[in-house]
């Protein structure tokens, strides 16, 4: 039947032509943005998943960047350590060479000064970003701690893990500027030793401020010479605990630099991750946006059609 009222075929053309401007309009959007889930309206579940993991994913990026810091006060750290190692094994050839009878100790002892006057600038200018592991105030917080995982658990839980490294007496600390009175100074350095000697007992160090070894008095005593063999071993010891602390310093420089690998890995998991949940396949949709187009096109044709069924209607009463 054929109405004047009511088109049917226009009115089924419209919709058709009204569905397929819609998908095509969410279509554009996915080639514009290359997402498929761009707020949550498209998929709420998938957004809300999505979005959670773009924060923690920023999250870990600031660990990458604490670790980083990390390894460059490490690296500065490692870098004087190793200064002062070859410093302290000058002094202690010194030491040995003072031990032969008839020299002049005095001599060696102007160069065992500017030795230890060596010592002391290495560790004052091992700083970065104003932090100083090697020249340390052993009254306050003798643990340092990098910054090296962030995760979240099943329950939503988050943690932030930690790598830490002990710049105290037992760690990486030459010398203890944290005390008034440089007898009781706990560094590798500046630990005061008292040594007997033939004018009597005297207190010294490996390069302390102001009580460093001083073999300047040292005789042919064989007082004297027992107490400079004392020296070297006490010089010897300092080595030991200056490799251990090197050690402690490599192996937490070796771990940071797994944990920045990892760390780069994770953030591109992650962002592989996200993609999963929201990015757009291109190749589907641009096949999908050539197909609407083609729809849209056609749905355009049917609705002029339909348009014209008055038109025919007109004619059936013209003579």
């Amino acid at each position: 039947m054929s109405s004047l009222n009511t088109n049917i075929a226009a009115m089924t053309a419209l919709q058709t032509l009204a569905q397929t401007n819609k998908e095509m309009l969410v279509t554009q959007n996915r080639v514009s943005t290359g997402l498929k889930v761009r707020d949550a309206s498209d998929n709420a579940a998938y957004w809300s998943i999505a979005t959670t993991m773009r924060s923690d994913r920023a999250a870990v990026s600031t660990v990458e960047d604490a670790l980083g810091l990390g390894a460059a006060t490490i690296e500065v750290a490692v870098t004087a350590m190793n200064s002062a190692i070859e410093t302290v094994t000058k002094i202690k050839a010194k030491l040995v060479a003072a031990r032969a009878p008839g020299l002049d100790r005095g001599k060696i002892q102007s160069e065992l000064a500017e030795l230890q006057a060596e010592l002391r600038n290495t560790a004052g200018s091992a700083v970065f970003s104003g932090e100083n592991w090697l020249q340390v105030d052993s009254t306050g917080p003798t643990l340092k701690t990098i910054v090296a995982s962030f995760s979240r658990d099943s329950t939503g839980n988050i943690t932030i893990g930690t790598i830490e490294v002990d710049i105290g007496a037992t760690g990486t600390m030459l010398f203890d500027i944290g005390g008034t009175n440089p007898a009781s100074a706990t560094g590798i350095l500046d630990t005061v030793t008292d040594y007997v000697l033939a004018s009597g007992t005297k207190s010294y160090s490996v390069a302390g401020v102001g009580t460093g070894i001083d073999i300047s008095e040292i005789t042919d005593d064989p007082t004297d010479l027992l107490a400079l063999e004392a020296m070297v071993d006490a010089v010897d010891a300092a080595l030991d605990r200056m490799t251990d602390a090197a050690t402690l310093l490599g192996a937490a420089k070796s771990r940071i630099s797994l944990q920045k690998d990892f760390v780069n890995k994770l953030m591109d998991s992650i962002d592989i991750g996200i993609g999963q949940l929201v990015d757009a396949d291109m190749n589907e949709e641009s096949t999908r946006l050539q197909a609407l187009q083609v729809r849209q096109q056609l749905g355009v044709q049917a609705l002029g059609i339909a348009n014209q069924s008055a038109q025919q209607i007109l004619r059936l009463f013209q003579g």
